[in-house]
C-alpha cells in the first residue's frame, strides 16, 4: 500500500471512530456490539420501524437507531444505564455542555464531600471537591436538557479509569481503576497502598473537554428525544404507559442468567447519580435470578408486556446469554421464557453469537477477572 492510500485509510478509521464516540461516551462492562442492532435495522430500513429495547443498558440499540434516523425507545431499571442511554438520543452544540460544566462548578460549593478512605485515595482533594460540586449541581436540575444529559454521561464516563502516563493526556478523574466497572472500596485502597499510587490532581473541565469535543455526531439533529429513555421495570405493564408509539421491533440483550453483580459493579457511578457512598448489595428490580423457572417467568412477563403494546407485525431480535458457571442450556431457557409469556411466538432463526469477552478487551487493570458468556441470537415473530 502506498503512502497516500495508507493515509486515506487512517483518516477513514479515525473518522469512523469519531462517528462512534458518542456510543462510547461511558464504557459499560456488559454491552453488545453496535454492529448487531445496526445489522438488524439496516435489514428493515425500508420499513417505518419503531424499535424498543426493554433492557437498554448503555443504549447501543438507541444509538444504532439514531445513526439510521429511526425512532427508538429504551427502558432500564438502572439509573446509570438510563443516564448513559439518554445521551445517545441527545443533540446539542459541543460547547453548551462544557459551558454548563464550568458554570456548575464555579457557582456551587459542595455540601457533602465523602471522607471515607476510598474517596480520599481515589481522588485528589481538589478534584474531589470539583466533582462533588458538579454532582450536587446536576442532582439539583429538575428538568434535564440535552446539554445536561450529555454532561452527566460524560462525567460518568470519566469518573474512573486507568491513569495515563502523562497527566495532560488523562481521560479519567481517578486513581488507577478499571474503566468499565468500579472496584470494591477495600480492595481498591489496598491495591493503591501496595503499589504506592497517589491520586493525581486532575482538571475536570479539561478532561471533559477532551471527551466531549470528540462527539462529532452530537450536533446532528435527531427525530428522537431524551424523554424516550425510561427509568422503570420492564416486567411491569405500567412502565410502558409513557411510550407513545407502537413498537414494531425489539432489539435487546437481557441480563445474563447467573450474573448478579450489575448494581454493585456500577456503585461509584450510582453514587454520582445520588446513591450511597458505599457498595449497596440490594439487587433492586433486576430480572430474578433465583432459579431457571423464576428467571424464565420474569422474562416472559416482559415479552407479554411488549406484545400488548406492539404492532401487528412484531419482531424480536434478542441476544441471549448466560455465564458459563450457571450450567444452563441457554436455548432452552429462552424458549421457556417465550412459552411463559402466554403469547404465540414463531422462532424465525437461532444463531450462535460470538462469546462476550468484555473483560478481556480491557487492560489488565487491578487484576480484574473476566467472564465470557455463552450467547445466541434469536429472531422471533409474534403470530
Amino acid at each position: 500500500m502506498n503512502k497516500p492510500a495508507k493515509n486515506i485509510l487512517q483518516i477513514r478509521k479515525a473518522t469512523a471512530a469519531q462517528n462512534k464516540a458518542l456510543n462510547g461516551i461511558c464504557p459499560y462492562f456488559t454491552m453488545f456490539p453496535l454492529e448487531y442492532p445496526l445489522k438488524v435495522l439496516r435489514r428493515h430500513k425500508n420499513k417505518n420501524t419503531v424499535t424498543l429495547d426493554p433492557f437498554c443498558g448503555r443504549g447501543t440499540t438507541l444509538f444504532a437507531a439514531r445513526q439510521l434516523n429511526s425512532e427508538a425507545w429504551g427502558i432500564d431499571t438502572s439509573p446509570v444505564a438510563v443516564a448513559i442511554a439518554k445521551a445517545k438520543l441527545a443533540s446539542t452544540n459541543l460547547e453548551t455542555p462544557l459551558t454548563l460544566a464550568s458554570e456548575l462548578i464555579s457557582n456551587n460549593v459542595p455540601l457533602n464531600i465523602p471522607q471515607t478512605p476510598f474517596f480520599k485515595a481515589a481522588y485528589h482533594p481538589d478534584t474531589l471537591r470539583d466533582l462533588c460540586s458538579l454532582r450536587e449541581a446536576l442532582l439539583a436540575i429538575k428538568n434535564d436538557t440535552d446539554a445536561s444529559v450529555i454532561l452527566r454521561a460524560a462525567v460518568l464516563g470519566c469518573l474512573h479509569g486507568p491513569r495515563a502516563k502523562y497527566i495532560e493526556n488523562t481521560g479519567y478523574f481517578s486513581n488507577q481503576m478499571p474503566r468499565t466497572y468500579a472496584s470494591k472500596p477495600d480492595y481498591a485502597v489496598r491495591y493503591w497502598q501496595k503499589h504506592n499510587l497517589i491520586a493525581p490532581q486532575i482538571d475536570i473541565l479539561k478532561v471533559l473537554r477532551r471527551k466531549i469535543e470528540r462527539l462529532i455526531t452530537l450536533e446532528k439533529q435527531t427525530e428522537n428525544s431524551i424523554t424516550q429513555v425510561l427509568t422503570g421495570n420492564s416486567q411491569l405493564a405500567s412502565t410502558y404507559q409513557s411510550i407513545t408509539s407502537m413498537p414494531s421491533m425489539v432489539i435487546t440483550s437481557p441480563p445474563y442468567f447467573g450474573m448478579r453483580s450489575y448494581v454493585q459493579d456500577q456503585w461509584l457511578r450510582n453514587w454520582f447519580l445520588g446513591g450511597k457512598e458505599y457498595v449497596d448489595y440490594d439487587t433492586g428490580d433486576q430480572i430474578a435470578n433465583g432459579s431457571r423457572e423464576v428467571f424464565a417467568n420474569s422474562l416472559g412477563q416482559v415479552w407479554k408486556n411488549i406484545s400488548n403494546i406492539g404492532s401487528d407485525d412484531l419482531h424480536m431480535f434478542v441476544r441471549f446469554g448466560i455465564i458459563p458457571s450457571a450450567r444452563v442450556d441457554a436455548k432452552n431457557l429462552f424458549m421457556n421464557s417465550l412459552e411463559s409469556s402466554g403469547v404465540k411466538w414463531k422462532v424465525v432463526s437461532i444463531r450462535n453469537a460470538d462469546s462476550a469477552h468484555s473483560g478481556k478487551r480491557q487492560a489488565n487493570q487491578m487484576k480484574a477477572s473476566s467472564i465470557a458468556s455463552v450467547e445466541y441470537d434469536f429472531h422471533v415473530r409474534r403470530t
